[in-house]
Order: structure tokens, then C-alpha cells, then sequence
């Protein structure tokens, strides 16, 4: 329900992943976001390369020069560790598997990593559907548990909320929704926005689900069940690319968000905001993935 839509591959895995436990809150579990089960790390195999070379390099001393533009979507704070900016690097030259490796091993700031780097790699390069929501659902319950510890985690709570919309796309919004999911989501964004007014990403995930979820279940439904809201949308999306101009990612969402709630009257908008999307210079990995979607995209 959040985040731009992944490319989808020709080929996906039919068979479900078996050997992980579902998050505790998707059967009942505790609201507050601790999960009832243990994380069981789902056996996906190595995760697939970065398939661009024209991705932009970095060293310590670059990355801490352009961190302020590279996390305009989070707001986060500089790495407090070398161990961290290398982590980073790896990250964001889009060695997704090695920064998430590395991020684990950092303690609870590496968990940032970690999600981070786990779920734009399922998100955009995991062919395989099993594999993909098992990897969103590690994020989530990871991530969880760190909201578990620390409820003004305005990081874990966002990673929380994308791994769990990014779910529910998968097995479908209706079918998240009717699981309770939904409540979840906006409750997590509006926290985020709440302790993090600058969180620009999270601006946009929360214009995505009332977008989504309005266009899944209508105006009103979606008013008196869910608490969503057109103009809420739009604002959200307003904020978001505001807040980070440069985010491709964020002006594809409002792109999709507008389509979502007008149709085919806002077709024409909508191909301006992919058009500014497409022209936006790549600053790593992330964007370059960013890049290729809008440049591909086809919202006729």
C-alpha cells in the first residue's frame, strides 16, 4: 500500500515459502506491534545482483557529503560508526544483500540498514512472489520488534509500515484489509509523521493508503470504515514531494495516487509527474532503480 509498484518479472514462483511463521499481529497478535512468533529468516538464496553499472560510487568521506540529499526521504541522522558508513556504501552502490548483512551486525541503529536494504531489494528485484512477501515479512517483524523496544522509533515504524503495505499489494489490499492490516498501516505512518514532521516518505506511504484504499473500497466506505480521505491524500502527497523534490519514487506515488482517485481525468497530470520523475539524475542505486520505472512506465 506504500512505495512505488516493483517491475514485475515474467516468471514468478508459484510456490509458497513454508519454513518462516507469519508476523503474530496477521493471527491476532498484539496491536502495539510486537510480534507473538520468533523471526525464522526465510531461505531465498543469494538475492540477485544490481542489474545497472552506471550506479554512482561512493567513499566515506562522499557518502557523508551527500548524506543529507541521499536520506531527504527519512530524515535520518549520520552513522554514528565506520562500521555504519560501510554499510551505507554498500547500500547505496546497491550491494542490497552485503548491506543488509552488514547492518545486522550493528546493533539496533544497524537495523535501519537492514530493513532498509531488505525491503527495496524485494521491492524492486526479488522475482520471485514467495520470496518477496517472505522478505517484507521479515522486515515487519523485525521491525516490530524494535517498535516493541523503542514505540518513537520513527525508523522502525516507517520500515514497519512499508514491509507491511508491500505485503498486503502482494496478497492482495482487499484481502490485507479484511486481515486488519490496514488499521495497522495508517496507525504506524501517522505515528512517523507525528514524531518525524520531515519524513518525507512517510508523507507520500500515508497519501498511497488512503489513495489505495479509497480505490479499493470507495469514497465512502473508505471514510466510514478506514478513516481515508481524498483530500488527505493529496495533502500527504503535497508534503511528501516537498519535503524531497528529488524523490523519483515519491512523484511516480502521487502520479498513481491521482489515477487511483480520478481515473482517466487525471491521466494527463499524471504523466507530467512521471515525466519529472524520468528526469530526475539518478543520486544511487535506489533512484537508478527509481529512474527505470518512471522511464518504462505506461499509465495509459
Amino acid at each position: 500500500m506504500n512505495g512505488c509498484d516493483a517491475p514485475t518479472p515474467e516468471t514468478r514462483d508459484p510456490m509458497p515459502i513454508t519454513n518462516f511463521r507469519p508476523l503474530g499481529f496477521l493471527q491476532g497478535g498484539t496491536r502495539g506491534g510486537a510480534a507473538t512468533a520468533p523471526v525464522v529468516e526465510p531461505a531465498i538464496g543469494p538475492w540477485l545482483a544490481m542489474p545497472y553499472p552506471d550506479v554512482p560510487r561512493f567513499d566515506a568521506d562522499t557518502l557523508l557529503s551527500r548524506w543529507a540529499r541521499l536520506h531527504a526521504g527519512q530524515a535520518l541522522p549520520l552513522p554514528s560508526s565506520s562500521a555504519l558508513i560501510d554499510g551505507w556504501m554498500l547500500y547505496h552502490t546497491g550491494q542490497f544483500e552485503s548491506a543488509a548483512a552488514s547492518g545486522l551486525l550493528q546493533g539496533p541503529e544497524g537495523l535501519t540498514l537492514a530493513n532498509q536494504a531488505t525491503a527495496i531489494y524485494a521491492n524492486y528485484l526479488e522475482p520471485r512472489e514467495s520470496a518477496r512477501l517472505a522478505l517484507f515479512l521479515q522486515v515487519a517483524e523485525r521491525a516490530a520488534a524494535q517498535v516493541a523496544r523503542n514505540p518513537d522509533d520513527p525508523q522502525a515504524l516507517f520500515w514497519e509500515a512499508y514491509a507491511l503495505g508491500r505485503y498486503s499489494q502482494g496478497i492482495s489490499v482487499a484481502r490485507a484489509l479484511a486481515q486488519g492490516l490496514g488499521g495497522r498501516i495508517k496507525e504506524v505512518l501517522e505515528r512517523v509523521v507525528a514524531l518525524e514532521p520531515l519524513h518525507a516518505d512517510a508523507h507520500i506511504a500515508l497519501g498511497a493508503f488512503h489513495a489505495e484504499v479509497i480505490d479499493k473500497v470507495g469514497t465512502l466506505v473508505g471514510r466510514m470504515t478506514y478513516g481515508v480521505r481524498a483530500e488527505t491524500a493529496i495533502a500527504m502527497f503535497e508534503r511528501g514531494v516537498a519535503l524531497n523534490s528529488h524523490s523519483a519514487s515519491g512523484w511516480m506515488e502521487y502520479a498513481r495516487g491521482l489515477m487511483m482517485l480520478e481515473g482517466d481525468a487525471k491521466i494527463d497530470e499524471a504523466g507530467r509527474l512521471y515525466e519529472r520523475a524520468a528526469a530526475i539524475t539518478p543520486a544511487d542505486a535506489r533512484e537508478r532503480l527509481d529512474a527505470e520505472l518512471a522511464r518504462t512506465a505506461n499509465i495509459g
